[in-house]
């Protein structure tokens, strides 16, 4: 049995392999191969344990995931996401591979993201918008630079030195322009791609300063109380895609509230799956508003781990 730590799986998980592994899962999920329990959660005062259980295709083992969530963790200098990940022999059921989950949670949320955003927006999308600044926000603008070329990134967050010192690391790790703003407005004015990473439970993208033709991905959205976008999105977004319908209806909180308030019936959501193989259109118009909401689901992390043993 192989027992793998964070550093392992960073080692073994580099962005590009990353993102074929996501472009796979949700592939699988779109053609009906893949296998996805419902995704459960149990939440104790801001903390909340989230548990993943899918299958990737017959032929391929089932993998579980394990993760905790504490906000408080930042103001204590640690992680606020923890996660295990299990992987199980195809055949005989067998513990295969245990594996942090925490840098494979990191790196497969950014490259789901950059797969979203490669299908959904703009093809000549280069100025790229990022609301956050933590571990999540930086993990984005590397993935997504793998798949655009991006001319410019804007990075707000409420906190000035930790949105300075991630524009300052990044433009220095990836050689690219990034820079700090000081309003979330002025992150995403002109911005062809917005990426929110934060956990917030209130809008943080302005809604009324994206440019047309924007695409609108939140990853922050995860839980019902937590909603980094706003009611006028929902309302004025040309097409809304999730990473899997069953699991945004009862986990996505700006997808929720649409749904109970009217702004938005079931019939209205994309599965990202159905757009990768061409079964359903999201983009119709480069003047579009395109909104994807992913809150991460169990055949992200079998495709990922199965990437990571397939590197040992």
């Amino acid at each position: 049995m192989e027992l793998l730590t964070d550093t392992d799986v960073a080692a073994a998980l580099d962005y590009d392999a990353a993102i074929a592994s996501q472009r796979l899962a949700f592939e699988s999920l779109g053609r009906g191969e893949a296998q996805l329990a419902a995704k459960t959660a149990i939440r104790t005062g801001e903390d909340t344990a989230l548990s993943y259980l899918s299958r990737l295709s017959p032929r391929h083992g089932p993998v579980a995931k394990l993760v905790s969530v504490n906000p408080g963790n930042a103001e204590r200098g640690l992680a606020s996401i923890n996660a295990t990940v299990l992987v199980l022999d195809a055949e005989t059921g067998a513990l295969a591979a245990t594996m942090s989950g925490t840098a494979l949670t990191e790196i497969r949320t950014a490259a789901g993201s950059a797969v979203a955003l490669d299908a959904l927006a703009q093809a000549e999308a280069d100025v790229l918008a990022v609301i956050g600044s933590g571990v999540q926000a930086r993990a984005h603008v590397r993935a997504i630079s793998r798949v655009r070329a991006l001319t410019e990134v804007r990075i707000f967050s409420r906190d000035a030195a930790r949105r300075e010192s991630a524009a300052a690391d990044l433009a220095g790790e990836l050689g690219l322009d990034v820079r700090a703003v000081g309003t979330a407005a002025e992150a995403v004015r002109d911005a062809a791609m917005v990426v929110a990473c934060t956990l917030s439970p209130d809008p943080v993208v302005p809604t009324a300063a994206l440019a047309p033709g924007a695409t609108v991905v939140s990853v922050g959205s995860f839980e019902p109380h937590r909603g980094e976008v706003d009611e006028e999105l929902i309302r004025t977004a040309a097409a809304i895609v999730v990473d899997d319908i069953d699991t945004a209806t009862h986990h996505a909180g700006p997808i929720m509230t649409a749904l109970e308030t009217g702004d938005l019936d079931p019939d209205g959501l994309t599965a990202l799956g159905a757009v990768l193989t061409a079964q359903r259109p999201a983009r119709k118009s480069a003047e579009d508003l395109i909104f994807y909401n992913s809150v991460g689901i169990g055949v992200q992390d079998a495709a990922a781990a199965l990437a990571v043993l397939g590197k040992l």
